[in-house]
Formats: C-alpha cells, sequence, structure tokens
C-alpha cells in the first residue's frame, strides 16, 4: 500500500482504566484534505485497546476524540444515534450536536455523541451491527451474534431475540460454530453475512478457515461465494456487492450473480471494518496477534510488515489515496464507520478531565 508522503508522527492520549494512555499515529499528508474534500469524517473501533475512536479535521490536521468501551467492536451510525456493540452489552449515544462547540477545544468540533443507555446481552460475542427499518418505520438494530451462530434483535425483556440463522446450522447454542461475523445491509435489512466456515459443530470453524469463508446470501441462506480466508465486513454499495479477505489482506468486489472475485486492493494488515462513501473505501486494518487463530492465517508470513490503521481506497482505480497509521497504543482495528457531513467529531470527553456532561430538557434549563 502506497500513498503521499507521511506526515511528521502525533500523539494522542486515550483514557483507561489505568488512566491516559499515549497513542502515537502518522497520516499521509494528503489524508485531512481528503477528508475534507469527501466532508466526512471517521468512527474506528478497536476491541483489543477498548476504544472508540472519532478521526475529523481541523485546520488542516486530524483531530482525535477517545470514549472507552470494554471490547468495542461493531458500529452503528444513525441520523441521531450511535450503537456500540461492547462486552456483554450494546451501548446506545444520542447525538448532542448543539453541545459540540462548547466541547473542548472550543469551537472546534461539530458532532457530538453522549451515552444515554445500554443493553445487557451477555457474553454473545456480538460484532458487527446495523442499523435497519422496523416494520414501522422506526430505527432497528441488527446484531452478528457470532456465539449464537445468528442475527438477533434487541429486546427489553430478553439477552436477544433470534431472527436468522444459517440453514446448515441445526440450532441456537453457545457454541460459535461457524463464526458468522459481518452483515451487510441492503434497503434496511440484512442481505449477506459473511462466515468463516460452514460448519454446525461447536468451535468447527477452527478446523479449517484459510479457504472455508463464505458469504451468504440472507434470503435463500446459500452461497454467494466461497473460498475466502477469515473474510469480514460484507457491504453493499451502489448496486455492488464488496467484501474484505481478511486473511489475505484484501479488498474484492464480489458478482453476487456467479459468485466471481476480482481483487479491488492489497493491503498491509488483516483487513476488518470497511466503510464506503462515494469512490472511497475506508479499511480497517490490523496486526497480527500470535495466536492459533490469526497466526495460521496466509498474510501471517508477513507480520513483522502489517500496519494497523486504516487505509483509503479509490475503488474505480485500486489506489490508496490515503492511509492513517497507529504506532503506538492500538494494534488491531475491528469497525469503520463513515460520518458523512461531519467535520470533526467527539464524544464530550477530554482524557483526564473530571468535569461531568448533564444534559437537561429545555424546560428543566429555563426554570
Amino acid at each position: 500500500m502506497t500513498a503521499a508522503d507521511e506526515a511528521a508522527a502525533d500523539d494522542a492520549t486515550a483514557p483507561t482504566d489505568g488512566g491516559p494512555t499515549e497513542v502515537r499515529f502518522h497520516y499521509s499528508t494528503g489524508l485531512p484534505g481528503l477528508l475534507d474534500a469527501a466532508r466526512c469524517s471517521l468512527l474506528v473501533s478497536t476491541y483489543q485497546a477498548g476504544q472508540v475512536v472519532a478521526v475529523g479535521v481541523a485546520d488542516d490536521e486530524l483531530t482525535f476524540s477517545f470514549r472507552r468501551f470494554d471490547h468495542a467492536m461493531g458500529l452503528a451510525l444513525g441520523p441521531d444515534r450511535l450503537a456500540v456493540a461492547g462486552k456483554a452489552q450494546v451501548w446506545m449515544l444520542r447525538d448532542h450536536s448543539e453541545l459540540a462547540p462548547a466541547m473542548p477545544p472550543a469551537g472546534v468540533h461539530d458532532r457530538c455523541w453522549l451515552p444515554r443507555s445500554s443493553m445487557v446481552t451477555g457474553g454473545i460475542q456480538c460484532h458487527e451491527i446495523a442499523w435497519g427499518t422496523g416494520p414501522s418505520g422506526d430505527p432497528d438494530l441488527w446484531m452478528v451474534n457470532t456465539r449464537f451462530s445468528c442475527l438477533a434483535g434487541l429486546d427489553p425483556g430478553f439477552s436477544f431475540v433470534p431472527r436468522w440463522r444459517p440453514p446448515f446450522i441445526s440450532r441456537l447454542a453457545p457454541e460459535d460454530r461457524c463464526h458468522l461475523n459481518g452483515v451487510a445491509m441492503r434497503d434496511g435489512a440484512p442481505a449477506f453475512v459473511t462466515v468463516m466456515a460452514r460448519t454446525d459443530e461447536p468451535g468447527g470453524w477452527r478446523k479449517q478457515r484459510n479457504d472455508t469463508g463464505t458469504v451468504l446470501d440472507v434470503a435463500s441462506g446459500e452461497p454467494v461465494t466461497t473460498g475466502l480466508a477469515m473474510p469480514h465486513s460484507p457491504r453493499w454499495h451502489d448496486g455492488q456487492l464488496f467484501v474484505l479477505n481478511s486473511g489475505m489482506g484484501r479488498l474484492e468486489r464480489v458478482d453476487a450473480a456467479t459468485g466471481q472475485r476480482e481483487v479491488v486492493a492489497v493491503l498491509p494488515g488483516y483487513a476488518r471494518g470497511l466503510a464506503i462513501h462515494g469512490d472511497l473505501a475506508f479499511v480497517g486494518l490490523s496486526k497480527i496477534r500470535e495466536t492459533a487463530i490469526f497466526g495460521g492465517a496466509p498474510i501471517a508470513a508477513y507480520h513483522d510488515q502489517l500496519k494497523c490503521g486504516v487505509g483509503v481506497i479509490e475503488l474505480s482505480t485500486g489506489t490508496t489515496v490515503g492511509t492513517l497509521q497507529f504506532a503506538t497504543g492500538v494494534e488491531e482495528i475491528f469497525d469503520v464507520q463513515v460520518v458523512a457531513g461531519a467535520r470533526s467529531p467527539t464524544f464530550g470527553e477530554s482524557p483526564g478531565d473530571d468535569d461531568d456532561i448533564w444534559v437537561l430538557p429545555h424546560q428543566a434549563q429555563a426554570g
């Protein structure tokens, strides 16, 4: 992956349980201008560091805002809310952008999310989440319930509500049989999912996973394409299906009719987390953890050359046009979301700041 010359390294601080942690990063010199021209910013989750990071632009430089969520994984961004899949619960944050200009440093931010509630799911290993459209037209959250090999919804009376599972999964059981991990939405409903193997055995996907990855069609339950290495993040965009062939470090385009795949770009990392905005694909990249799960991936042969960060790919050419690399403090990216129309988002927190933020009804403020 190549891009414009990298800017000088910089650093930010991320809140952790043990106090602020230094996060060092560098990025291609053109990345701020690219985000500015695309009129968007980014949200990035990293479960290993337990952070959700908002990446924006101010004064021609990147801005970073961190919020801690234990084992942060999937992100789902709606018009007025943000859902974050964490360890044993899903967090709901509301958009309070009227507060953004006052957040430090004053005058920089234009979007702000604050936590309002969470729902306990238990340890379902919730991977990707996505907003759909419910029967009444209201926002409806879909969860990839990896531990139970199904797609599920939230309900205050239950841990989760099963909605769909692959036809080869014989029953619901907390056994992570196929490692269902990603979902592509189309017209407000799930259209495609990724699994690492079509197996009905407890943990069966672990036996062979470098050529058994499959994209499934939700409507039929049948494979769309197979033979992938540990795939993630299927996405439907502008009438086309994309997927990350993670174990190969590739962004691929899938012909949904024939199952044939075209390599759009090869990236220097375990590719996981994909957001598409116009002709730009923002791909999350992770270093390989030396474990039995990821150590055998084909890309692990290049483990000493792998990067952690976000690569920006121009879909029409396959060219890398921007990069963000975390040098310290973050080693794994899980999800990437685009915040369209936002310049510099924040979560309303400053590392080490003990001041709380209260949001009151207008009538209470006037009393």
